[in-house]
């Protein structure tokens, strides 16, 4: 049976499949059910580096030739994984100096995964060595698609002698001499300032911001050369229709997704959430940051965009829930229909496959309770059956999602480097707390912009800053909003890009900590914000922490609708307009001396300043204020509608229901069809929606929508 490859317009469903740590032998049995739910991709052999080569130099490469071979027959495609991430017993007690040193000097211990030096040339002649065996044995097997180098990368900021030794000569290339350094980082303070570069301290005793962002770019850095390394590995002895890419997991601390995704074909990565009423519209301020995985719907499609945004392309989900997630203490999996609601809204967001992480649930090891599409009976039940039903779904609606575009209402700008300046300075401290420094701080920041508009039922693309390049009337004809959330280490090329931007006739949202700091993260030594203070008409001498909510009222005849729960939190800038009109006070004895957000015409566009971290209420006045009308007007509260154009020029639309009425409809916006059903509804006629449930629906090319 021909195969489908997986980089391709369409939208496919799969799972990673380990037979080899099934308890029994059962691989007919799996790839036959695999083939029955309609699953088209599998991935396979990341995790057993010990299971290829068991000992140093003896190599085992034939355990995988039946999967292989089982797979292509029922024409399931196959993602090869090379075994980078988790090293033999072998290779640690022949090279324990091949350790990762932490920050306090302790090595991790060997016993989970990803605990090597990768940068060690030692290190990467064992990887070399297996990599090739690999890919030369199967890069020839029809059923092989692609490859994901590695996994999960940049889980350690990595202390060992030899890779500050390789920072230092990073610093050198960079800065020239130590003068420059010293000027550059202003190591005058505390007595810092060095004569040579041999008497730069290591980072484990560093407090200095500009110290730190340099150590964390580097370690970025270090991380995307050791993918781009490995991907060309690869490419020397791949097939030409074989592609290569990643499982990126966004919340690793020496990742950057733009350039660990530089050297590879397609953006793919985890995409892990709280189902059940962690699904559950209208949102109940759940926290901004997620932790490691998304809490919230608009979590979910926060993270979706930013997998999207790593290349501005299409993208694969290689990991998601299956069924329950995490340790053996949380077992929260989905309501019926959740499964279905968030591969439609993945695919919505520009991602061609969905993998389930992972077939079967594994009967030992540390995630035994990390739940697959079987459970530890190995029998299909409530979540192989849903998987079925959304792999056929997708097979009937190929035509209408072949080459999906999705609609943006407002493009976000994120940025890596002042997030890990806020790791070393947060601006904000941890709820409910007085002085305890909140390192999440950027993560909700960002996040409650991003929910603002989200909960305002507007579409989102996020831009990583160095995507942000070109001419400002490029970016405002493309994107009518433009939010940088606080944009704190920025040189003054991306803030005059955004002061062009808005006067070419964009309308820039900016908020509090927005072009305080330079690239080096020194705080600027003019009146913020800064470059951009012309701009948005308002400059700020003083600002605080706010401790409890505050809260704000609109100015009159300004435009901005607020409700009276609007609060202002964590923070407060005390913003002075020059010549920006005010939209909000703080209603307090103290900071309603200062508005807490303006708005100013600039050029053919206009900046809006926001100089608090605003609530839901307030975050979604914000979004009505800034953006175009809504395309569906009036949805009740758990409903959702995005969309995309596809490669007909067709609009689908998709439109979700997170709540248990059954009884929901809302009114259709102009013609439409159900892709599922082929039910023609008319501008204005009611579309019903279940509990859980979600509707496809194609509005014909040339629709009325911009």
């Amino acid at each position: 049976m021909p195969l489908r490859p997986e980089v391709h317009d369409g939208v496919r469903l799969g799972a990673a499949y380990y037979h080899e740590y099934q308890p029994y032998e059962r691989l007919t049995a799996d790839l036959d059910l695999m083939a029955e739910a309609g699953l088209t991709l599998i991935r396979v052999g990341e995790s057993v580096w010990s299971t290829w080569e068991p000992q140093d130099g003896v190599f085992d490469l034939e355990w995988l030739l039946p999967v292989l071979d089982g797979a292509y027959e029922r024409g399931i495609g196959v993602l090869l994984g090379t075994p980078t991430y988790a090293v033999p017993p072998w290779l640690q007690r022949k090279h324990p100096e091949l350790a990762v040193r932490l920050r306090s000097g302790r090595r991790v211990p060997w016993g989970a995964r990803q605990e090597t030096d990768f940068t060690s040339p030692v290190f990467r002649r064992y990887a070399e060595r297996v990599v090739r065996r690999i890919v030369t044995r199967y890069a020839g097997h029809p059923a092989v698609v692609g490859y994901q180098v590695d996994n999960e990368p940049g889980l350690h900021l990595m202390h060992n002698p030899e890779v500050f030794a390789g920072f230092v000569a990073r610093l050198k290339e960079r800065y020239g001499d130590v003068a420059a350094l010293n000027e550059r980082w202003g190591l005058t303070y505390w007595s810092h300032r060095l004569s040579s570069w041999d008497e730069l301290w290591p980072p484990e005793g560093n407090t200095t911001p500009s110290y730190d962002l340099a150590w964390r770019r580097y370690q970025a850095d270090l991380t995307g050369e050791f993918i781009a390394w490995q991907a060309g590995l690869v490419r020397e002895l791949a097939r030409a229709d074989q592609y290569v890419t990643t499982c990126l997991a966004p919340t690793r601390p020496a990742v950057d997704d733009v350039a660990v995704n530089r050297a590879l074909d397609v953006a793919a990565g985890n995409l892990y959430y709280a189902a059940q009423d962690g699904l559950g519209l209208p949102d109940q301020e759940r926290r901004h940051d997620g932790g490691w995985f998304g809490q919230g719907v608009w979590q979910l499609y926060q993270s979706a965009d930013r997998h999207r945004g790593a290349k501005q392309a299409p993208f694969l989900i290689t990991e998601t829930n299956a069924a329950t997630i995490g340790g053996s203490n949380a077992n929260y999996p989905g309501y019926e229909g959740q499964l279905r609601q968030v591969a439609w809204a993945l695919a919505a967001r520009g991602a061609r496959l969905v993998e389930y992480w992972h077939w079967h649930t594994l009967h030992y090891g540390h995630e035994t309770y990390w739940g697959g599409l079987l459970g530890h009976s190995l029998q299909p039940g409530r979540f192989y059956g849903e998987a079925r039903r959304i792999a056929g779904e997708f097979a009937a609606a190929a035509d209408v999602l072949r080459g999906l575009e999705p609609d943006a209402d407002v493009a976000f700008v994120r940025s890596a480097e002042s997030d890990w300046a806020f790791q070393h300075q947060p601006p904000l401290s941890v709820p409910g707390s007085y002085d305890s420094p909140d390192p999440r701080s950027y993560a909700r920041i960002f996040g409650a912009f991003y929910k603002g508009f989200f909960d305002a039922g507007r579409q989102a693309r996020i831009v990583s800053v160095p995507q942000l390049r070109g001419a400002p009337e490029e970016w405002a004809r493309r994107h009518p909003v433009l939010v940088a959330p606080a944009l704190y280490a920025a040189d003054d090329a991306t803030l005059a890009l955004l002061d062009g931007y808005a006067r070419a006739g964009g309308h820039l949202l900016v908020t509090f900590r927005t072009g305080y700091a330079d690239a080096e993260a020194r705080a600027r030594a003019e009146v913020a914000p800064g470059p951009l203070r012309a701009a948005a008409g308002v400059h700020y001498l003083e600002y605080s922490n706010l401790r409890t909510p505050v809260p704000v009222r609109a100015a009159e005849g300004c435009g901005l609708s607020l409700g009276p729960d609007a609060r202002a939190t964590a923070w407060a800038d005390g913003l002075v307009p020059d010549d920006a009109q005010p939209l909000a006070w703080y209603e307090h004895p103290h900071f309603g001396r200062w508005p807490a957000a303006t708005s100013r015409a600039h050029g053919r566009g206009r900046v809006t300043y926001t100089g608090t971290l605003p609530d839901s209420e307030f975050a979604a006045a914000l979004a009505e204020f800034c953006a175009p009308p809504a395309r569906w007007a009036d949805l009740p509260s758990t409903v959702t509608a995005t969309s995309a154009r596809n490669a007909g020029g067709d609009r689908v639309w998709f439109v979700h229901n997170w709540s248990w009425d059954d009884g929901v409809r809302v009114d259709a916006p102009e013609e439409l069809v159900d892709v599922l059903s082929g039910e023609r509804i008319g501008a204005g006629q009611a579309v019903g929606l279940g509990s859980w449930d979600v509707r496809v629906l194609r509005a014909p090319a040339g629709d009325s929508f911009p």
